[in-house]
């Protein structure tokens, strides 16, 4: 195309267009060959679905049936604490909200929910980094006391370590 006149080159492109238009346009002259996929149902982190939207069955993540991803399932809820040393962090709330243990101890909080959070001591002693979905993060207490934490992404979100001798 390099030496070809501007003319004979704007037909060329235009011919190009015309083409890939045509293959683009032929894609969609069958309705019943791809009928509309159903709109998906918006779905908050708490659960709910937008107000006044119907859900279609099978079409919500975890959920089975029509429309739903192959091998996706329900999700898990999370149980207890996995231990006498361990804080679930689940619906935005740290599970127990007060821990009692001796000094030495390793504590581990895992986050169950999808958003992140972290763990993040009143005094300083400890700060955890970003815990998304089903991560973790472990502290020794090695001194008796008591130790309010918070997550610093959603302060509302309190808890206490207690330590003891």
């Amino acid at each position: 195309m390099r030496h070809m006149p501007n003319r004979r080159r704007t037909v060329v492109i235009v011919a190009a267009a015309a083409t890939v238009l045509g293959a683009v346009s032929a894609c969609g002259s069958n309705p019943d060959a791809n009928p509309p996929a159903a709109a998906p149902t918006p779905v908050f982190a708490s659960g709910t679905e937008t107000p006044g939207m119907v859900p279609t069955p099978g079409t919500q993540p975890g959920m089975t049936g029509p429309g739903a991803m192959p091998g996706m399932s329900a999700p898990a809820k999370p149980g207890p604490p996995a231990g006498p040393n361990a804080v679930n962090i689940d619906n935005f709330a740290f599970a127990p909200s007060t821990l009692t243990v001796k000094a030495g101890t390793t504590v581990t909080w895992t986050n169950h929910d999808e958003e992140p959070h972290t763990v993040v001591a009143s005094d300083g002693s400890f700060h955890s980094p970003g815990l998304g979905a089903g991560a973790t993060y472990s502290f020794t207490f090695a001194k008796a006391g008591n130790f309010a934490y918070i997550c610093s992404i959603h302060p509302f979100m309190k808890a206490t370590v207690v330590v003891t001798p």
